[in-house]
């Protein structure tokens, strides 16, 4: 086996968007007289649903709240907490390297285009990645693994030559259903996330080299 391309995540992966986020949702439970805890706020983590935190509150409160009105108010606390968000340690170093090896660079994301395209951008590693696939090109997102599946396309490899990336379980899920490696990175508010189905595991990108993730996947494989 040779790995031929590394398909990332963008929440939580490359950029900790989760942590900001969790912050966001629990200052507006807390404005409510209302705490939210992770465990529940955790299942719609890379995904789209599995828990309205809106309609939580409402049967929380017993009163009837203007939802369209605290999405706005979560999305702009969200926002205005990424201004100061940096990359994830040893992403830029992992970048590289992947350049180093030759392999192929792509990006695997239940988010919207134009919030990775200005978070990239903003991270200045925009130009790392020949191939991103969205919600915008897909019927279902993570942990459907039909995201995965168009970007290892796309990319020109079969998916066993391709490692996925993830910080939540529902994109570890879904790199695996489409026949990919699975690195998981945990950010602070997934890490209490079982990842037991992960070929790989590391605290952080800083921890460990593709070569040497590559190399770990190899022996395994002979050892079967």
């Amino acid at each position: 086996m040779a790995l031929k391309a590394v398909v990332f995540d963008f929440d939580g992966t490359l950029v900790d968007t989760e942590t900001g986020a969790y912050e966001a949702i629990c200052s507006i439970y807390a404005e409510h007289g209302q705490e939210l805890a992770l465990e529940a706020w955790s299942v719609c983590i890379g995904t789209h649903g599995g828990f309205d935190p809106y309609v939580d509150l409402e049967q929380r409160t017993g009163k009837t709240l203007d939802k369209a009105e605290l999405r706005e108010l979560f999305r702009n606390r969200h926002v205005e907490r990424l201004q100061s968000a940096s990359l994830r340690p040893g992403v830029l170093d992992r970048l590289e390297e992947a350049r180093r090896l030759g392999w192929k660079i792509g990006l695997a994301s239940s988010s919207d285009r134009a919030w990775i395209e200005d978070h990239l951008s903003r991270q200045g590693i925009r130009d790392y990645f020949e191939v991103i696939r969205s919600s915008d090109d897909v019927k279902r997102v993570k942990p459907d693994p039909e995201l995965y599946v168009l970007a290892a396309e796309a990319l020109g490899v079969a998916p066993e030559e391709a490692l996925a990336v993830e910080d939540s379980m529902n994109g570890l899920r879904a790199a695996k259903a489409a026949g990919l490696w699975g690195l998981a990175v945990p950010n602070p508010v997934t890490a209490q996330m079982d990842f037991g189905q992960a070929d790989i595991f590391v605290d952080g990108l800083d921890r460990k080299t593709f070569a040497e993730i590559e190399a770990e996947l190899q022996a395994r494989i002979v050892q079967k």
